[in-house]
């Protein structure tokens, strides 16, 4: 049996750095999408390192998918009144089945009414080859989407994010963000479909996030089943999600943006439905 997949563990011991991001090249769709005329005429800088995740370290090799690397997008420093024109847009132009994308019946294209009740978060996974004990920890979105059914969410060695994983619900809903690689930034959207048990990866010591001290008896880490939903078709890199972070822009109080190293963070409803304004075409569970 294959061992299973990795995700988010404990305190990060490799720097994560990003690479010099550009504005969308010559060889791009001539069509500009809606995020890249928001974009338009803001000055593009170089991309800043971004500080490695407490629990950035999957776990075992998952059957990865070959994709085009994702587009890259510049540094940004908008100003405030770009902040404030682009909210004010996005929020009135995007419909409830955009700010809600997992909620459309694909085949019907029927949106359902959101749940108040759910709650966000964003969650950390390594895209790229890590060896850990032998073994490949990197997990990627498109590992996910191959798995077809929920995946645990295990590695997780960090208490703060522990703790979030304990408080997700079923029928929540995270980011999937790319970590540790040379575009990190937000990739697609995932569903809490089962809610915290026992991470039993820890009592393995054959497991590249074996933890000596923790015993079933009294269990220390948690894990969620998440599924696939969406792909976003082009990433939401880090320098960007930062460019509407200064001059208490949208997303000044992200906690990810504050606490670069917690591999699970929770998203509030007005910085979730920010970032889905943000996105254009989805590729669909």
């Amino acid at each position: 049996m294959a061992t299973k997949k990795r995700k988010l563990n404990g305190l990060g011991t490799s720097a994560e750095q990003e690479s010099q991001v550009s504005n969308n090249n010559a060889q791009g769709p001539t069509r500009r999408s809606a995020r890249q005329r928001s974009l338009a005429g803001l000055q593009a800088s170089s991309g800043s390192n971004e500080t490695p995740t407490d629990d950035s370290r999957p776990v075992s090799r998952a059957i990865g998918t070959s994709h085009p690397p994702n587009k890259k997008i510049g540094s940004v420093k908008p100003s405030p009144e770009s902040f404030q024109a682009i909210a004010k847009q996005k929020t009135s132009l995007v419909s409830r089945s955009k700010l809600q994308p997992h909620l459309v019946n694909p085949k019907t294209q029927e949106t359902q009414p959101p749940d108040d009740s759910s709650t966000y978060w964003l969650m950390k996974a390594e895209p790229e080859s890590r060896i850990v004990k032998g073994v490949d920890v990197k997990f990627s979105i498109d590992d996910l989407k191959a798995q077809g059914g929920p995946e645990a969410w295990d590695g997780v060695r960090n208490y703060v994010a522990r703790n979030h994983i304990r408080s997700m619900k079923k029928g929540d809903f995270a980011f999937f963000y790319h970590s540790n690689c040379k575009n990190p930034g937000i990739v697609g959207i995932m569903e809490i479909v089962q809610e915290a048990t026992t991470d039993e990866t820890a009592f393995d010591a054959s497991h590249p996030y074996f933890d000596p001290k923790d015993s079933p008896e009294k269990a220390k880490w948690s894990v969620v089943h998440v599924k696939f939903r969406k792909k976003f078709v082009q990433t939401i890199g880090l320098a960007e999600l930062k460019s509407f972070a200064i001059d208490k822009g949208p997303l000044s109080g992200m906690t990810t943006l504050k606490q670069t190293r917690l591999s699970v963070s929770n998203v509030t409803k007005q910085e979730w439905d920010f970032i889905i304004s943000l996105t254009d075409t989805l590729d669909d569970a």
